[in-house]
């Protein structure tokens, strides 16, 4: 009879172990993640962690971090595997890095932020359908303002713009989409998803510029090849105008 109680009580542990491992509590479910790394900023269940008064973060949130309820699989997708988040501090603009989560985790913690409330999911665009004319043409008007025409990055008041050749076509479409930090956020009503994938093309084909007949110069943008032509311009002037006077002088 002794025997039996043991067995049954044994069975009835092993069997709650089950159950708790599979209600996705362990370190490398989603909840748990957020709980450990995000909630302190972006608070219990996404909700945010504002108030009116205090310094300015990123985003323009008063307080520590913005609400995640809404914003989808998206959003998340594109923070995490940029390793623009999780941020050592909540008033710091977020710069690329290296992914703190291996591709398991952020893919539980994307799952659990997108179960939060209906929102975007990760977008799939194809480049292949694309035109690179008309996705130069695009990103022209809508990008190259902040990014510069060769997708470099520079500077703008208040950030830091980030090089985008280095973003894979779907983490492309996904800034697009979300508008992280300080860039404004495009809709389907402003940029439709066949045009988006022109501007994917175009991005595409500038990571490996053709420069036919020209120095690129890291690519970087006019100014530094108009430092370098007066430079050059400048010497050979001065070289010239040496010369001459020598002459002269004889």
């Amino acid at each position: 009879m002794r025997k039996l109680l043991v067995l049954l009580v044994a069975l009835t542990l092993s069997a709650s172990a089950s159950a708790q491992q599979g209600t996705g509590v362990e370190r490398g479910s989603g909840e748990s993640l957020y709980a450990a790394n995000c909630l302190t900023c972006h608070g219990v269940g996404g909700r945010g962690m504002t108030r009116k008064h205090g310094p300015v973060g990123a985003l323009g949130v008063r307080g520590l971090g913005p609400r995640l309820r809404g914003v989808g699989a998206l959003a998340a997708d594109f923070y995490l595997r940029t390793g623009y988040m999780p941020l050592a501090s909540p008033y710091d603009q977020p710069t690329r890095r290296r992914p703190q989560f291996n591709p398991r985790e952020i893919d539980a913690l994307v799952a659990y932020v997108a179960s939060l409330g209906k929102g975007p999911p990760v977008p799939k665009p194809h480049p292949e359908r694309g035109n690179v004319a008309e996705g130069l043409r695009l990103f022209t008007d809508h990008c190259a303002g902040c990014h510069q025409v060769v997708a470099e990055g520079g500077y703008v008041t208040g950030a830091r713009v980030p090089p985008i050749k280095v973003d894979t076509p779907t983490q492309v479409a996904e800034a697009v989409r979300a508008g992280p930090y300080l860039m404004p956020r495009f809709p389907k009503t402003q940029i439709s998803d066949r045009q988006l994938d022109s501007i994917v093309a175009y991005v595409e084909q500038a990571k490996q510029p053709d420069d036919r007949g020209g120095w690129g110069l890291g690519h970087i943008g006019p100014v530094p090849e108009g430092l370098i032509a007066w430079l050059f311009a400048g010497s050979v002037l001065v070289a010239v105008c040496v010369v001459i006077g020598r002459r002269l002088e004889t």
